[in-house]
Order: C-alpha cells, then sequence, then structure tokens
C-alpha cells in the first residue's frame, strides 16, 4: 500500500496541477470540495483502469499480485468499479469516525486509520478463501503471480 501510495500521489499532484490551471486557482469552499470530487474520480480510474486492463497497477505487478474475475479473461468494468468503492472500507469508516470526533491531531488521525486499516485487514481472517471483504462482494480476487525466471 505504501509504494501505491507513491505512484498515487505523482498522478493526483498531476490532477491538482491540472484543475488549478483549468479552476484559475479559486479557493471558495465549492472549488475545494470540486477538487475532492475531481481527485476521488482520478483516482478512481487510475485503479479501475488498472484493474479491468492489465489486471494490476504499478506496484501490483512488482509486488507479482492481480486482481482477476474468477471465469473471466479480464475483471469487467463493473466489477473493477464496484472494487474501487468498496475498497474504500480501507479508509472511509475512519475518515468517518474521525469527522465525528473532531480530530485535528497527526497522532489522533494516525490511531484512527490504523484502527481503520486493521479492521479492514482483519476482513480477510474471517472469509474462508481469506479474500478481503471487497474483493469478496466485487466477485474478484488477489493472485499471487510467479517470479519471472532469469535468462543466463
Amino acid at each position: 500500500m505504501v509504494y501505491e501510495a507513491f505512484l498515487l500521489i505523482a498522478v493526483e499532484a498531476l490532477a491538482v496541477f491540472i484543475y488549478i490551471f483549468v479552476t484559475g486557482n479559486r479557493q471558495a469552499p465549492a472549488y475545494r470540495a470540486g477538487l475532492m470530487a475531481f481527485l476521488f474520480l482520478v483516482t478512481a480510474a487510475y485503479f479501475v483502469h488498472a484493474w479491468s486492463g492489465s489486471g494490476f497497477t504499478l506496484a501490483m505487478k512488482t509486488w507479482r499480485i492481480k486482481v482477476v474475475k474468477v471465469g473471466a479473461a479480464r475483471v469487467p468494468l463493473k466489477n473493477a468499479l464496484v472494487r474501487y468503492l468498496l475498497a474504500w472500507g480501507w479508509f472511509a469508516p475512519a475518515l468517518a469516525v474521525g469527522a465525528v470526533l473532531d480530530l485535528h491531531h497527526v497522532r489522533e488521525w494516525a490511531v484512527v486509520l490504523t484502527l481503520g486499516l486493521v479492521a479492514w485487514g482483519a476482513t480477510a481472517f474471517l472469509d474462508k478463501d481469506r479474500q478481503f471483504l471487497h474483493d469478496r462482494i466485487a466477485g474478484t480476487r488477489l493472485i499471487a503471480l510467479p517470479k519471472v525466471g532469469k535468462k543466463k
């Protein structure tokens, strides 16, 4: 997830640059909300395109992990989109709790986000096939790709 976050930061930095250029860097609340919505859509495009195309992002390829849909050559767009929306389960509950508790300090947010990540990750231990909840519901699964042998 850390490697994925670094790659996503680069994608979103470009998206922020484009948004600021297009909006003239206006700072009204509607423009800030628009930026958040735009970043949500850019992130969706990044993941959904990767999962429904090759089955992996660059970070997933590096770790030899692929998203598949059993019985399909590629992950259908609908399943990739559902997986993206449900994968927000890693963060959304913690973000909601943090907002309700009106957290302001980095340490408080770190604790809430860590607890949220651990809780969502624990869903894999509750599943008989060790799938995350978002994969189970979306009809997808993660598989490990074999190591590619070196040529001599």
